[in-house]
């Protein structure tokens, strides 16, 4: 479906994942805690989204 975007919100600290966790995450755009970032519903940003699903809530929406 185009236009289908994914509001990914950090909602646990990034202290004590591993290195490659915390890479993903900030690759994603976040930084801080209760950050959000919108992202294009791709499987590369849902592989990335499930490496650090433990530390993010994902919304889906259709908006820009």
């Amino acid at each position: 479906m185009p236009g289908k975007k994914l509001k990914v919100t950090l909602v646990r600290s990034l202290i004590g994942l591993s290195p490659r966790q915390e890479a993903t995450a900030r690759a994603l755009g976040l930084r801080r805690i209760r950050q959000t970032a919108v992202h294009a519903d791709t499987p590369g940003i849902r592989g990335m989204i499930a490496r650090v699903v433990h530390c993010v809530q994902v919304k889906e929406t259709d908006e820009a």
